[in-house]
């Protein structure tokens, strides 16, 4: 082989490389946004929500839930990411509501969602 083919082979192995780990990288991702590792509801009044983030804005949601008498009230952070969901909590602040929501494990960055949970419907109950 000559000094040519080698750097040739060379530069189309260091490519199919960064291709693979790209196409990798990007199927991490979409498994991770669409696999849910459990779901459930919580009924509460939403506290606090809105968009934040310098470079990657989301939607992030605090629920304060109904505590049994004589216990310390919780708060559940959440994350939305669809429109109509965002619409459905605006709409909805200061009542008692049932939020759906799916976890979803190994996100790799805050940029779609600084919660692990994701509200996916809003139910108000009052």
């Amino acid at each position: 082989m000559t000094t040519g083919q080698i750097k040739k082979k060379v530069f189309t192995s260091a490519i199919l490389l960064m291709v693979a780990t790209i196409v990798l990288c990007a199927g991490y991702v979409i498994i991770t946004l669409n696999w849910s590792y459990s779901k459930g509801e919580r009924i509460g009044y939403v506290q606090k929500f809105s968009e934040k983030g310098w470079l990657c804005k989301t939607w992030e949601g605090e629920l304060q839930m109904l505590p049994v008498p004589g216990a310390v009230p919780e708060k559940f952070q959440f994350s939305v990411r669809d429109a109509a969901v965002i619409d459905k909590i605006n709409s909805a602040l200061g009542k008692k509501v049932s939020l759906s929501y799916k976890q979803r494990k190994g996100i790799p960055t805050t940029c779609f969602g600084e919660s692990e949970y994701f509200a996916v419907d809003v139910k108000v109950l009052e």
